[in-house]
């Protein structure tokens, strides 16, 4: 722990530290990621940000600072503790609100947070997780082998749809015994939640199409449980009396689908991105001289699966990193912006190595109390892909330039929107 974070003095606290400073307006697109992050990180570790709606907020940028906030005791989760969004001045139907006001573990703290993280923790365990190895190799084996199918005339196939994607969304909807004819919607659903260029309306009724869906799951697992995540959470639940309570149950099987997918699709396509972007790269992970681990690690640092995940709120005046952040503020813990802090990973942070060994760990999984509890899942999931991935297809390369790739539309999720490439040379 560092010094980074320290209480205001009331007299103080009238004048915050970035009265003056012109806040930085996040492109809802997500275009031009590692300029934009490069900007945040040059204005400060914490930096005053414009959210969708002319909400104000602030992003924290640098790594160290991160780090102690995602830990901090007078740091929260909770929406009770979002000024704004109780004041009247976030305006109606915002289409962020989903991020605040979802029931679970990702939005709860205190003995609240042990409680909900404790009963997924029961059956979320590693032994779980590393029993799937042989499923998560025998569906990406079967993806591969339809790839050439997939391919156009030219011989590009979208990397991203018909490999990165259906992968996770498998695996997951298979741990919560989620029906395969489900699945495309609940993704198609999740990108509209994760999605920052959607309207009010919009999400709206992607909240509550979904909500309608897994509320079904969650009743269809009910009358036949079965060997999955969600049986495992109902039996919990009615063992225990009411631990988890209805939307809590939905709001925790909302977070694992989309966590447990959108993460781990956007962590494949960055990585085949930058080892076709650099195969000497590539070369040095195919001549042993670093690992498929390396390879996911390096990525989750340079290439952040998420951008700026909402949200946290200081639950009095705090000054983080020499910003003065008022009790209420939404903050934005900027993942791709620390991953590439030079105070943390030296002067050629910029640059994709996966020979590297960095003093600092990346935080791409977050830290402190709300950890990922599915990076495991994802770290397995993404070595697997990829090592099967390259061995198959050693050749394979983008099929269109790296700069004309599109970003996804989200500055909470981050990666390109397709992944178009040729399987062969």
């Amino acid at each position: 722990m560092t010094d980074a974070i320290r209480p205001v003095p009331p007299a103080a606290a009238a004048c915050p530290a970035h009265s003056g400073r012109e806040p930085h307006r996040l492109a809802p697109g997500g275009a031009a990621r590692a300029a934009a992050d490069a900007r945040l990180r040059e204005d400060g570790a914490v930096v005053p940000v414009l959210l969708p709606g002319e909400v104000p907020a602030v992003a924290v940028t640098r790594h160290e600072v991160l780090r102690e906030m995602l830990a901090h005791p007078e740091v929260a989760k909770s929406a009770c503790h979002f000024t704004a969004l109780h004041d009247g001045t976030v305006p109606p139907g915002w289409p962020l609100t989903v991020f605040a006001a979802i029931e679970g573990m990702t939005t709860a703290d205190g003995a609240d947070h042990r409680r909900l993280r404790g009963l997924v923790t029961q059956v979320f365990t590693g032994r779980r997780v590393a029993a799937l190895r042989p499923r998560i190799a025998e569906l990406t084996a079967g993806l591969l082998d339809a790839l050439p199918r997939a391919a156009d005339a030219g011989g590009t196939v979208e990397l991203r749809r018909h490999f990165a994607y259906p992968l996770p969304m498998s695996v997951i909807c298979e741990l919560l015994g989620v029906a395969a004819a489900l699945r495309d919607r609940l993704h198609e659903l999740s990108n509209l939640i994760v999605g920052t260029t959607g309207t009010a309306a919009e999400v709206q009724a992607a909240n509550g199409e979904i909500t309608a869906l897994l509320t079904e799951v969650a009743e269809a697992r009910r009358a036949d449980p079965g060997d999955d995540l969600t049986s495992a959470l109902l039996a919990a639940r009615e063992e225990d009396g009411d631990r988890l309570s209805a939307p809590e149950l939905v709001g925790t099987l909302l977070s694992l689908i989309i966590a447990g997918h959108e993460t781990t699709l956007n962590l494949i396509t960055n990585a085949v991105r930058a080892l076709c972007t650099d195969r000497g790269q590539l070369e040095l992970v195919l001549a042993g001289r670093a690992s498929w681990d390396d390879v996911v690690e390096e990525t989750l640092r340079y290439d952040s699966p998420v951008a700026h995940f909402p949200f946290r709120y200081p639950v009095r005046d705090l000054e983080i990193g020499g910003t003065l952040v008022p009790r209420g503020t939404p903050m934005l813990a900027s993942y791709s912006a620390a991953g590439r802090d030079p105070d943390a990973y030296g002067a050629n942070a910029d640059r994709f190595d996966v020979t590297r060994r960095p003093a600092a760990r990346h935080l791409s999984f977050g830290h402190g109390p709300h950890y990922c509890l599915g990076a495991p899942l994802a770290r397995l999931e993404a070595t697997v892909a990829l090592q099967a991935l390259f061995i198959r297809y050693p050749a394979l390369d983008l099929a269109v330039p790296d700069v004309e790739l599109p970003a996804h539309p989200s500055f909470v999720s981050n990666s390109t929107h397709v992944l178009p490439v040729r399987l062969t040379g």
